[in-house]
């Protein structure tokens, strides 16, 4: 009689008891092309563990990045919100961090699903790729650090990963290099050639001091681009672990490896109690690298090995949640930052950056290539299997998604752009909450997308697009990434109108005499952009040059390591 009844007790109980909260896993790679994936169609790189994702979860096919530079996109969908309500946006050509000793980040006044999921009692960590600043005034205020916006631990890049990071790899600083430095020196060169001629055949008397000075001149811009030469990887291209440097500069020898170790170890720790962990993929940004198990291994050369890489590591953490029975309490999530970087291709013609598939453009721009990426969602006995939704969603609808499922609430003092998606995934609606959304090239307004109630279609008119380079090119190859302003782009008065949902290429601008609605649809989607601005506002950017610039007193070194020295290579 005992037993029965202490049985019933114990039913009872666990009955009044809330379910457990569930884990996070958001895997974010960098620069992923939504056509590099199996599931979205590839069919000679091998991912099986994303492609895992895909049949075993949700995967979304309109799936858009907030921004289409890594910074700004990682803010929004640290935040919910788009990059201009909360500075990360640029007002001139640089639309992302490139110096560790900036001063511009996220802003602390921010909140981030990892700060309200910390507040609920997660773990929470940062594995990977950061690039959202670090401080602010001094070396030891930490302000833009993850450690700051709720995330316990954190191991990877405080910036990004560069060529410039890797020796032999070239650099992203070389149409830089060549205006301020190398035209520059030719001048004064020219200039010297010149009076010294002059002066040699008695046509003119030049002082001594005029040779001099330009000399001076000569000398002072050949030191300055020597020291960026030389300075520029251990200053810049570092590891972190918390807030101490740990790998200075960093080595790419099984790095991947590393850091997948670090997350399985986070996940090994915490399985007891809930977490959340942000794997942030380094790849496949460039640098590429890839270690001895993956190097020539691909069939699309140093990418494919470095995205193949990146794929392995994706299945480190979904085998370790296998091993330890946390799968049916973990949603997983996997996307990229933006859009496949087309321009990267080196000097002797391999390409380094990543396929958009169908889509035109890619990292830098707002044609579908550039901000159509990878989403996919797994939530074993909670989401369906091989489920696929065309509906727009967006990575800004991770924050309301994950806050609300941790059972946290949503700030209440200023507009979350994103949308819980559970509804939409887990089939009790069909139609996703975006209406509009909005298309950003750093601070200013490129694009609006509609997909108007009891529609099919999904329009998307842009204000300007950019300019490819050179013509009939699918990107801007002589600067490297397509510019926002200026002489860069084209402006269109009316906008430019596309039907999404019928020309995904973006191949078929409409008009009047093609489209009958054709100024009905632009005048909603204007009104929509007048109303959204006011509520966009636009804090001080974090992105304005002031602080984006290398800042001496803020740069980190190994500790103990003598200013400039910075290396501690066995981190």
């Amino acid at each position: 009689m005992r037993r029965p009844l202490l049985l019933l007790l114990v039913l009872w109980g666990a009955r009044g008891q809330p379910p457990p909260k569930p884990n996070f896993v958001l895997i974010v790679a960098d620069d992923l092309g939504i056509g590099d994936p199996g599931c979205y169609g590839n069919e000679t790189l091998r991912t099986p563990n994303i492609d895992r994702l895909a049949s075993e979860g949700v995967k979304l096919t309109q799936h858009l990045a907030a921004a289409p530079l890594c910074t700004p996109s990682r803010a929004a969908f640290m935040t919910g919100r788009y990059p201009v309500r909360s500075g990360m946006a640029s007002p001139t050509r640089v639309g992302v961090f490139l110096f560790s000793a900036s001063s511009g980040g996220l802003p602390s006044t921010e909140v981030t699903f990892a700060r309200l999921l910390k507040d609920q009692g997660y773990a929470t960590a940062l594995i990977g790729k950061w690039h959202l600043g670090t401080h602010c005034h001094n070396t030891s205020d930490f302000c833009h650090h993850p450690s700051s916006h709720g995330f316990d631990y954190f191991h990877g890049l405080p910036v990004t990963n560069l060529r410039d990071c890797k020796p032999g790899a070239g650099s992203v600083f070389t149409q830089a290099i060549r205006l301020l430095a190398l035209a520059p020196l030719q001048v004064l060169a020219v200039a010297l050639a010149t009076l010294a001629a002059l002066r040699w055949l008695g046509l003119l008397q030049v002082p001594l001091a005029v040779f001099l000075a330009l000399a001076l001149a000569a000398a002072a811009l050949l030191a300055g681009l020597l020291c960026f030469l030389h300075f520029f990887r251990p200053l810049n291209c570092f590891l972190m672990r918390d807030r101490a440097v740990s790998q200075q500069p960093l080595s790419y020898d099984n790095l991947t490896q590393r850091l997948a170790a670090d997350a399985t170890s986070f996940v090994r720790r915490n399985a007891e109690r809930p977490f959340l962990l942000v794997f942030s993929s380094i790849q496949v940004h460039t640098a590429l690298y890839a270690s001895q198990d993956f190097a020539g291994k691909s069939k699309h050369g140093a990418y494919g090995d470095a995205a193949e890489e990146m794929d392995w590591g994706v299945g480190q953490i979904l085998d370790v949640l296998d091993e330890l029975q946390l799968a049916n309490r973990t949603l997983v999530y996997f996307t990229s930052d933006q859009g496949a970087h087309v321009e990267e291709v080196t000097a002797k013609g391999e390409r380094h950056g990543g396929s958009n598939g169908i889509f035109k453009g890619g990292k830098g721009n707002n044609w579908e290539g550039g901000i159509r990426v990878p989403g996919l969602l797994r939530w074993p006995g909670v989401l369906p299997a091989g489920r696929e939704i065309g509906e727009p969603t967006s990575n800004m609808d991770l924050f309301p998604t994950v806050v609300k499922l941790a059972g946290a609430q949503l700030p209440q003092d200023r507009i979350i752009d994103g949308r819980d998606l559970m509804p939409l995934l887990r089939g009790q609606t069909q139609r996703s909450e975006h209406e509009f959304l909005f298309h950003y090239c750093n601070l200013y307004l490129n694009a609006i997308r509609w997909h108007p109630p009891n529609s099919t279609s999904v329009w998307k008119a842009f204000l300007f697009t950019p300019k490819f380079e050179p013509p009939g090119a699918n990107g801007c190859f002589p600067t490297h990434v397509c510019f926002c302003h200026g002489h860069f782009v084209t402006r269109h008065q009316p906008p430019l109108l596309f039907d999404v949902a019928r020309d995904p290429r973006e191949r078929r601008p409409l008009g009047p005499g093609s489209e009958p609605r054709f100024w009905e649809i632009l005048g909603a989607m204007q009104g929509a952009a007048a109303r959204h601005a006011p509520a966009a506002g636009q804090p001080p950017s974090q992105l304005a040059p002031g602080h984006v610039l290398w800042k001496p007193w803020l740069q980190m070194c190994c500790p103990g390591a003598p200013r400039l020295a910075c290396r501690c290579p066995r981190g």
